[in-house]
C-alpha cells in the first residue's frame, strides 16, 4: 500500500504540485469563482486545441513538438490573406483553415524530415527550428509582404515604410467560430452530465466496462451534479456562456486522437514510440511514421492558432506565435503527461491547471508581496520550470527502471 502511494505521488508529482499552487493562489488572489470561471473557459476555448495537437508526436516517441510554433506561423499567413481579401465571418475563417492545412502540412513534412536526422534530440531540434523559422517569418512579413507582394487593405502595411503592420485586425472573422452557438453554463452543464451518464450506461449494458468501474463513474457524475447545486458555486457560473461549436471542435480532436490510435497507423505510432529498433525489424517504415506524426501535429497547431486569433479578433504580427510551443508544452506536462506518454485527459487537465494559475497568480502576487509583476515573473518561471522538472523526472524514472531491471536480472 505504501509503495503504491509513493508510486502515485511520484508519477503525478507535477500535477499535484499545480493543484496545490492553484488553490493557494486562488485564495490569496481574493478573486471570485465567477471571474476565474469566466476567464478560464475563455482560455480553454482558445488554447485547448493547440495543447491536444501535441499528443501524437509524444506517442510516436518524438517528445514535445516545440515546432508547433511553425504551424502557428502558417495560420497567421493564412489569416493575413483572408484579411487582405476581406472575406468576412465563418466563410473567412473556413478559407483561412483551408489555406492553413496545406501550408502547415508542407512545413510539417520538412520539419519531420529534419527531425529524422536528429533522432533522440527532437525536442531541442524543434525548439531551434522554431527560432530559425521565426527569422524567415520576419523576412516574409517585413520585406516580401507589402513590398515584393503588395497589400492593398488599409492598416495592413506599416505607414511610411514597408512590411506588415505590427498588429493585424481580424474584426471580419472575430468570433466566427465562437459566435455560432452559445449556451448558458447551466444548460451546457446538465446536457454534458446527461450525455456522460448515457455513455457510461451504454458501456455497462454492452459489458465494455465492469459493474464496479461503471458504478464508480456514475457515482462521480452524481457527486459533481450535487456539488454544483451549492448556491455559491451555482451563482459563480450563472453569467457564463459557453461557445458550444468551439468546444465541439475540441471534442472532435479528442475523438480523432482516440480513433487514430485504433487504426494501423496508430499502432505504428505506438510501436515506433516504444522502440524504433523493434519497429523497424517488424517492417515499419519508422522515418515515414515519424514524419506523419509531425505533419498531423503541425496542421492541428495551425488550426488551433486560427481558433486562438479569431477569439481575440487580432494578433501581434511578429510575436503571437513565439510562445505557442512553450505554453502548450508546459500545459500538457502539468496534466500528468510525460515526454513519452500523453492522453486527451492529461492535456485537458493540464490546460485547466496551467491557465488557472495564469489567471490568479498576478493578483496573488500583489496581495502577498505588493507587486503584480511578481505574479507575472512567477508565471514565466513556471512555464520553463515545469518543462525542466518533467525532463528531470523522466530521467529519474528511466534510471529507476534500469536499476529495477538490473536487480531483477541479478536475482535470476
Amino acid at each position: 500500500m505504501r509503495k503504491d502511494f509513493r508510486t502515485l505521488m511520484r508519477d503525478n508529482a507535477v500535477t499535484i504540485m499545480f493543484v496545490v499552487l492553484c488553490l493557494v493562489a486562488f485564495f490569496l488572489s481574493g478573486q471570485s469563482l465567477g471571474y476565474v470561471a469566466y476567464e478560464l473557459f475563455g482560455r480553454l476555448s482558445r488554447n485547448a486545441f493547440i495543447v491536444l495537437a501535441l499528443i501524437i508526436p509524444i506517442i510516436a516517441g518524438m517528445g514535445i513538438n516545440f515546432a508547433i510554433t511553425i504551424g502557428a506561423m502558417a495560420a497567421q499567413i493564412a489569416a493575413l490573406w483572408v484579411t487582405e481579401w476581406q472575406i468576412p465571418g465563418l466563410g473567412g475563417f473556413a478559407v483561412a483553415a483551408l489555406m492553413t492545412v496545406p501550408i502547415a502540412a508542407l512545413f510539417g513534412f520538412l520539419i519531420g524530415k529534419l527531425l529524422n536526422r536528429m533522432k533522440g534530440q527532437e525536442m531541442i531540434g524543434g525548439l531551434i527550428l522554431g527560432y530559425f523559422a521565426n527569422g524567415l517569418y520576419q523576412l516574409l512579413f517585413l520585406f516580401i509582404f507589402g513590398n515584393l507582394i503588395p497589400l492593398h487593405t488599409d492598416g495592413l502595411v506599416i505607414k511610411g515604410s514597408t512590411g506588415v503592420a505590427n498588429t493585424i485586425d481580424l474584426n471580419r472573422i472575430q468570433a466566427a467560430l465562437d459566435g455560432i452557438w452559445r449556451l448558458d453554463f447551466n444548460t451546457a452543464f446538465y446536457v454534458c452530465m446527461a450525455l456522460a451518464a448515457v455513455w457510461f450506461i451504454v458501456r455497462l449494458a454492452m459489458k465494455k466496462t465492469s459493474a464496479k468501474s461503471g458504478g464508480i463513474s456514475l457515482g462521480v457524475l452524481a457527486a459533481v451534479v450535487l456539488i454544483y447545486q451549492i448556491p455559491a458555486i451555482k451563482a459563480g457560473f450563472a453569467t457564463l456562456r459557453i461557445p458550444v461549436v468551439t468546444f465541439l471542435v475540441v471534442g472532435l480532436l479528442c475523438l480523432f486522437n482516440v480513433a487514430i490510435m485504433r487504426t494501423r497507423l496508430g499502432q505504428q505510432f505506438r510501436a515506433v514510440g516504444q522502440n524504433m529498433t523493434v519497429a523497424n525489424a517488424a517492417g515499419i517504415n519508422v522515418d515515414r511514421v515519424r514524419v506523419i506524426a509531425i505533419m498531423i501535429s503541425t496542421v492541428f497547431a495551425g488550426l488551433g492558432q486560427l481558433i486562438f486569433v479569431q477569439n481575440f479578433g487580432l494578433f501581434q504580427t511578429y510575436g503571437a506565435h513565439e510562445q505557442v510551443g512553450l505554453y502548450a508544452g508546459a500545459a500538457i506536462l502539468v496534466g500528468g503527461a510525460s515526454i513519452v506518454r500523453a492522453t486527451n485527459g492529461q492535456a485537458l487537465l493540464g490546460c485547466i491547471l496551467f491557465h488557472t494559475l495564469f489567471i490568479v497568480a498576478p493578483l496573488a502576487g500583489t496581495n502577498l508581496l505588493g507587486d503584480a509583476a511578481i505574479g507575472e515573473y512567477f508565471r514565466v518561471f513556471i512555464s520553463y520550470g515545469v518543462i525542466a522538472l518533467a525532463l528531470v523526472l523522466h530521467a529519474w524514472r528511466g534510471r529507476s527502471e534500469k536499476r529495477d531491471l538490473r536487480a531483477l536480472s541479478e536475482k535470476e
